[in-house]
Order: structure tokens, then C-alpha cells, then sequence
């Protein structure tokens, strides 16, 4: 899908209708219901993300976090045949109304994927790459949120003298914390990323677990994980997803992690992480 460019006073406009949150949510989710081509794969899933904190959505296979985490940034929209229902609100405005547009809504939540996908282009052109399509020509403020978003995805004293070697250069753990940066250049206020440590070693995994545990203090953070361990780890609330009978994902837990490893409220969930943990 084409970028629809915006002048500068709407773009303005509609990151406006974004307000801070006093009540500390920064996403919720009402009923939040996900079709693919009629089939339903979520059903009716209230959950809320906390501002500054790293939430971990986890669950078996087929339980739909990766279509929970694609909701909150209409990444769904994309999808042939996918339909949701229910309400996202992010810093209270339903992000799936008529008055918000998706691009300004995308810039504000950006994505990270599971395998690192850098544009056949320069370190530094990566970096860039969103900067220049939302509209800045400043080379000189381009340069520095190049610089600043490198630093915060703790890549810059790696690749500094080297900008603009290609970024297929860099080893695959250097590409996700170059995709990271690439993210965090635009200014976004919410991070969400799925599974993006599942292709790399532990020492490149180390790193984004790191890169991420000092991102929450400037931004919240949302990760899809199968690693429980790095769940307990790493995040400050939990999502259980579980299938149900027919296979549709159900929200059956939310919490502070350590409440939801160490005492959880549904017997699934106590069974899941046990297994997953090897205690059974």
C-alpha cells in the first residue's frame, strides 16, 4: 500500500487527537474480535497496556497473538479477508474510527518483526528512511535523529564508522537492532514487536532484551514472545492467550508477570507455563 502524504498542519492535526493518559493505559482493547476470511481467530479480548512498561503477550501456538499485537496498529487492515470487530483505544481515541488517520497512527505505534527486514539501501538510509517519507528535509535534524535512534537502539559505537556500508552487512542481530532504530527514528510513543528475538543467538538476544529493558523508560512496549522465560525476564505485565475447543483465542489471564508465573489465577494458565518451563 502506497504512503499517503499528509501537509504538515494535518498530520499535526490528527497526532493531536492522541491525548497523554492520566489513567497510565496507553492501549485497550473492548471486545476486540479478529476474522480471517470469516474465520474467527480472537474473540472478544479486553486487555490494557501500561505507558512505560513492557508488556508480553504469550500462549500456544494458534492463539492469536500475533493478530492481537497486528490490532493495535491496524497492521490487520493489510491482511486480505481479515476483519475486526470491537474497540482499540489508544490514549483514548478508537483507533478504528473515521477521524484517525492509519499513517499518523503507524508513526505514533511502529512494528518490528519477527526476522530483520532492512531495505536494500545504507546503515544510515535505513535509519532515514522514515524521516524522509513523513516529510523532513533538514540533512542536519536527519542526521541527528539518525545518530540518537542508533544510540538508543545501542548499534551507533558498532556501526558509526560505517554508515553507509549496505545494511546487509550487518550480522542478522545487528539488523534487528538496526530495524529497532529504524522504528524508533520517527518518534513513536509505542513499540510493538513480534517475536524478535526467535532467529537470534543468545548473545544477539541478550542485546535486544537489554536495548529494550532501558527503551521503557521512554516508551511502551508490547512484545509477542514464545520464550517464557524471556517473558519473566524481561516484562512488567502479561497476556495469556489460550484456544479454545474451536481453535479462537481467548484472553484468559492478565497481570503483573511475576503475579501471573508465580500465582496465576486460571489452571490453564498454571499448566501452560509449567509445561512451557519444563516444571511438569
Amino acid at each position: 500500500m502506497p504512503y499517503k502524504t499528509l501537509k504538515a498542519e494535518e498530520r499535526a492535526a490528527n497526532m493531536g487527537i492522541f491525548k497523554a493518559s492520566a489513567s497510565g493505559i496507553v492501549l485497550e482493547t473492548v471486545d476486540l474480535t479478529v476474522y480471517y476470511n470469516g474465520r474467527k481467530v480472537l474473540d472478544k479480548v479486553n486487555a490494557v497496556f501500561h505507558e512505560n512498561r513492557i508488556t508480553a503477550i504469550i500462549g500456544p501456538s494458534g492463539s492469536g497473538k500475533s493478530s492481537l499485537l497486528r490490532s493495535l496498529n491496524r497492521l490487520n487492515d493489510l491482511i486480505p479477508g481479515a476483519r475486526v470487530e470491537g474497540r482499540v483505544y489508544y490514549r483514548g481515541t478508537d483507533i478504528y474510527s473515521k477521524e484517525v488517520d492509519v499513517y499518523s497512527l503507524r508513526a505514533k505505534i511502529g512494528m518490528v518483526f519477527q526476522k530483520p527486514n532492512p531495505f536494500p539501501m545504507s546503515i544510515y538510509d535505513n535509519v532515514a528512511f522514515g524521516l524522509r517519507v513523513n516529510g523532513v528535509r533538514d540533512e542536519n535534524m536527519i542526521e541527528k535523529r539518525v545518530e540518537e535512534a542508533l544510540r538508543l537502539a545501542a548499534l551507533w559505537d558498532e556501526v558509526k564508522d560505517r554508515l553507509y556500508d549496505n545494511a546487509y552487512t550487518l550480522s542478522i542481530g545487528q539488523q534487528q537492532r538496526l530495524i529497532i532504530a529504524r522504528a524508533l527514528a520517527v518518534e513513536p510513543d509505542v513499540l510493538l514487536l513480534d517475536e524478535p528475538t526467535s532467529s537470534l543467538d543468545p548473545i544477539s538476544t541478550s542485546k535486544i532484551e537489554e536495548v529494550l529493558a532501558r527503551l521503557k523508560e521512554r516508551y511502551t512496549i508490547v512484545i509477542v514472545t514464545h520464550d517464557l522465560g524471556q517473558a519473566r525476564r524481561l516484562s512488567d505485565h502479561t497476556i495469556v492467550l489460550m484456544p479454545d475447543k474451536s481453535g479462537t483465542g481467548r484472553l484468559i489471564e492478565q497481570g503483573p508477570t511475576r503475579r501471573v508465573f508465580e500465582d496465576p489465577i486460571n489452571e490453564k494458565t498454571r499448566t501452560y507455563i509449567s509445561r512451557s518451563l519444563g516444571l511438569l
